[in-house]
């Protein structure tokens, strides 16, 4: 029973030691571990250029102490960045250090240049000879022009006659038209010639009224320029304004 009893009074012993043992593997590593953060902290600094300070750790927080005020922010970026630490902090209460976050991409488009200044359009003229002045100058820009011996009308010359039609339709309602088919005398004869004119005018007039121009405000005449010369003068129309 002595022996006994003996073995019992050592179990506390052997606890205790046990313990202090433990704990002082636990402190060889954890200094272990700071030493490594200092060291590789340390290397991180000199490679960045920054030598005026010092870094301890407790566990895996760092603490940054006599770098200068405008190199503490850029130490403290560099020690966090190391592997295994946990935060860093300067000497002085400054908290962990926290990259600078990226301005947000700006969503306002840029502005638009103010729109320059422009002429207001001119007022189509109302009176008959303002009317007939922008017709002569729209027809010798632009005449409205047949085939050879036909009534049928050019690529151009219908374009022509489509882009008469808005100053005619917007004209004032006492104003109409006299639309002048010209042709050469041919080998047909006068009547003959009178008749591809009064047909070609007929032409220009049904294009007009299909572009609203009013009907009863066009009147085709026939007319032809005496000659046999047959150039491109006498395959065109006319338009004469007159008031009612």
């Amino acid at each position: 029973m002595s022996g006994a009893r003996g073995w019992l009074r050592l179990i506390p012993v052997a606890v205790v030691v046990t313990a202090l043992l433990a704990g002082l593997v636990t402190w060889l590593q954890g200094s272990g571990i700071q030493d490594d953060l200092a060291a590789r902290s340390r290397s991180a600094l000199d490679a960045a250029g920054l030598r005026g300070g010092d870094v301890k750790f407790s566990g895996r927080q760092a603490t940054l102490e006599g770098f200068p005020a405008e190199d503490a922010g850029r130490a403290l970026g560099i020690v966090q960045g190391v592997d295994g630490v946990e935060s860093a902090q300067a000497s002085g209460g400054a908290g962990p250090a926290q990259s600078a976050p990226s301005p947000a991409p700006s969503t306002t488009p840029p502005a638009s240049p103010p729109p320059s200044p422009s002429a207001p359009p001119s007022a189509p003229p109302t009176d008959r000879d303002g009317i007939q002045a922008e017709l002569d100058r729209k027809l010798a820009a632009a005449p409205i022009t047949f085939e050879p011996d036909t009534a049928q009308l050019t690529d151009q010359g219908e374009q022509a006659a489509r882009d008469l039609a808005p100053l005619l339709r917007d004209a004032p309602d006492n104003v109409r038209y006299r639309v002048v088919g010209r042709v050469a005398d041919g080998p047909g004869g006068r009547s003959a010639a009178l008749k591809l004119s009064r047909n070609r005018a007929l032409t220009v007039i049904r294009l007009l009224i299909r572009e609203d121009v009013p009907p009863d405000r066009l009147l085709a005449v026939a007319s032809t320029s005496g000659s046999d010369s047959g150039n491109d003068s006498d395959r065109r129309v006319e338009i004469t304004a007159e008031q009612r």
